[in-house]
């Protein structure tokens, strides 16, 4: 069993577009969606319920409205209060409780793969790629290009140093909420959502590692992303779109830790993971001083 969980804010002109997709999965029956929508004035909710009805009976609708006070109204509590409404479907504890974002258009075999990848215990990250029904700007996509080969040259040094026998080569490296999975007794045991304004996904994963979770990055497991510059949470992918933007049109270069920092620090966790188990990695690993950015990042740019 299985529940989509999607914080949603003023989503009105794309709730549509994801509630279209759910319905179009395959292999897995009515898709269970919990929509929490918060602090919205713009009819995403009656935007909602239209695009449910139009799926016919392959989305099954469990939307809430809420308004949290401005201190909270910010990613943390509207994901951890997503996951929470996803806990109410009737269902067993080893139910997968599948984050995405309300600006997502996931491809039809989105939810089978994550529950063909997800045995209990597991958190699973989803690759994210940019939805190739919104064009973006040339430079964007050579910046985003140049930054996946350089994550995919740090992911060759960590499989060849510390490699992670449940998650094998070949792997992509994305664990956001916008394509997320964890069964209900793991994400209890990590405590759910932190509410953090920013990074709450990341948190959410590091919590359920040292909950004795193990993080895999199956091939299989993408979906798409709007490539907006006006996102809804701080620190999300709006802000790095915006920030390559910005370095497009001023010419300023995008630095990024040198890759022999990713080696040593590889070879930490490698320690840190025989000293002292899998589980007390995360935590160790953020008392740990940031990497420095000192390596000028290549990219092609416009003639």
């Amino acid at each position: 069993m299985f529940c989509v969980c999607v914080p949603a804010r003023n989503e009105a002109g794309r709730i549509a577009t994801l509630i279209e997709a759910l319905g179009m999965q395959h292999g897995v029956g009515p898709v269970r969606l919990a929509l929490l929508i918060n602090n919205s004035d713009d009819g995403t909710v009656e935007m909602a319920r239209s695009a449910a009805e139009r799926a016919d009976g392959r989305v099954l609708l469990h939307v809430r409205e809420t308004m949290f006070p401005p201190a909270k109204a910010h990613a943390g509590s509207a994901r951890r209060a997503a996951m929470e409404l996803g806990m109410e479907w009737p269902g067993a504890d080893d139910k997968l409780l599948i984050s995405t974002d309300a600006d997502c258009r996931p491809p039809p075999g989105w939810i089978a793969a994550n529950l063909a990848a997800a045995p209990a215990g597991y958190v699973i990250g989803g690759a994210i790629q940019f939805d190739e029904r919104e064009p973006v700007a040339t430079e964007i996509g050579a910046i985003r290009a140049a930054l996946a080969a350089y994550w995919q040259a740090v992911r060759t040094i960590e499989d060849a140093i510390d490699p992670l026998p449940w998650d094998p080569p070949p792997r992509h490296g994305d664990h956001t909420g916008a394509s997320l999975a964890l069964d209900v007794a793991l994400y209890r045991r990590a405590g759910g959502v932190p509410q953090l304004a920013t990074g709450e996904d990341r948190a959410l994963v590091a919590a359920a590692i040292g909950a004795g979770g193990r993080l895999v990055h199956p091939p299989s497991v993408w979906t798409r992303t709007s490539a907006r510059t006006l996102g809804r949470a701080a620190g999300g992918m709006a802000e790095d779109i915006r920030h390559w933007e910005s370095l497009a049109v001023s010419g300023e270069t995008l630095t990024v830790p040198d890759l022999r920092h990713w080696r040593d620090r590889a070879h930490w966790r490698r320690g840190w993971r025989i000293a002292h188990g899998d589980d007390a990695v995360p935590a160790a690993e953020a008392a740990l001083a940031p990497l420095p950015h000192d390596m000028p990042l290549q990219w092609k740019r416009a003639a």
